[in-house]
């Protein structure tokens, strides 16, 4: 994932190698933002790509400027899509959460809300946990369902393991040109990993990130958002 403060920096890194699809994973995924622009997302559809991670929002003001747009077409060529939030160190969670909240409007069928936990802002490591907690836990109450902790494996193992984050699936980012999974200690395993940053769609121009679902088919439509659910806490609290 790019975000505005290091997309210089992930520009240089990236795309030194190209990204070859692991198709020994039945389910496969990207995942975007507005650096990719214009996509025919008919023809990503028929290259067998099962789910889209689009970037909503940052911090507690910016939206992704082609969120809304993505949003729309990914539903539109039948691909299973889902809403990442980059998670600022520098702004209360709970704004975050709320910012989440008033651009995200998830459907049956929708993946989980995500969190993109990538920097520390220098904040001590108790700050940190209690932070992204908050809007876990903000997210989770709203739509009822559990989001998803994207981050990569390092910062994982730094920031995320206790008992507190081990209800949460894991979505890893580890490059490596032997393809070795994610290793997630403490008998925890990881949902989706993010494989490489370079791969190469028809429809997208220039580089996309490549993801594989760590399951069979039924385990993913098991994953999705059941709006049903939502629909009854909201009748729950609907006043008379």
């Amino acid at each position: 994932m790019k975000h505005l403060s290091f997309v210089l920096f992930l520009t240089l890194l990236s795309c030194t190698q190209e990204t070859k699809r692991m198709d020994d994973y039945t389910v496969q995924g990207i995942d975007i933002s507005h650096h990719q622009q214009d996509i025919d997302w008919r023809l990503v559809a028929a290259q067998e790509i099962d789910f889209a991670f689009v970037k909503a929002t940052e911090g507690s003001e910016h939206q992704d400027t082609m969120f809304h747009k993505f949003w729309s077409e990914i539903k539109e060529a039948g691909i299973k899509r889902g809403a990442y939030h980059f998670f600022s160190p520098f702004s209360p969670a709970a704004d975050q959460a709320k910012h989440f909240i008033n651009t995200v409007k998830l459907q049956k069928g929708d993946l989980p809300p995500v969190l993109d936990a990538e920097i520390t802002g220098k904040l001590q490591n108790k700050t940190l946990r209690k932070n992204t907690l908050t809007w876990l836990q903000a997210i989770e109450k709203h739509y009822g369902v559990k989001p998803i902790i994207y981050t990569n494996q390092k910062f994982y193992l730094s920031h995320f393991t206790g008992e507190e984050f081990d209800g949460y699936p894991i979505w890893i980012a580890r490059y490596n040109s032997q393809k070795n999974p994610p290793f997630i200690p403490f008998g925890r395993q990881w949902t989706f990993w993010q494989y490489g940053d370079c791969g190469h769609l028809e429809g997208i121009k220039g580089c996309v990130d490549f993801n594989v679902f760590r399951g069979e088919r039924q385990q993913f439509e098991n994953l999705l958002y059941q709006s049903a659910y939502r629909d009854s806490l909201d009748a729950q609290n609907k006043p008379l």
